[in-house]
């Protein structure tokens, strides 16, 4: 039997993730897929978009990662090293940085009532994945 996720209402956990120190603003173009009336939420430099869902509760848009100059960045994955990539800067992903972005992600999918998936749930998981070996390929 699956378990049932109760999902906060989007006005009412915006204040909670305020209260629980994280900074809420409203999201620029700057954030990779900005949606109407969604909110840049962020926590100790890592951050992640969200947004109001058609039940009046809360979506994540864009997956937890690294704020770079005010930009989300993708974690990439390039099979000896990850690295924080935004249009304009590509840094290398430190044991630090994938932590705090681990940790991040486990309050902000409990914060909204989301589901913690296993291979989640080991680690931090990349947005791309750019082996050498299928270097070219879709």
């Amino acid at each position: 039997m699956s378990k049932k996720f109760l999902q906060p209402v989007y006005d009412d956990l915006i204040g909670a993730l305020g209260a629980k120190h994280f900074a809420v603003e409203p999201a620029s173009a700057a954030v990779r897929q900005s949606t109407p009336g969604a909110v840049l939420v962020t926590l100790n430099g890592i951050g992640a978009e969200i947004a109001p869902n058609r039940n009046g509760g809360v979506t994540i848009v864009t997956h937890p990662s690294l704020v770079l100059g005010g930009e989300l960045a993708r974690l990439v994955d390039h099979g000896y090293q990850k690295f924080f990539e935004t249009k304009m800067v590509k840094v290398p992903a430190t044991a630090e940085a994938l932590v705090a972005l681990h940790k991040f992600t486990e309050a902000l999918t409990q914060a909204v009532g989301g589901e913690t998936f296993y291979n989640q749930a080991l680690g931090t998981t990349s947005d791309v994945y750019m082996y050498d070996r299928v270097k070219g390929r879709a």
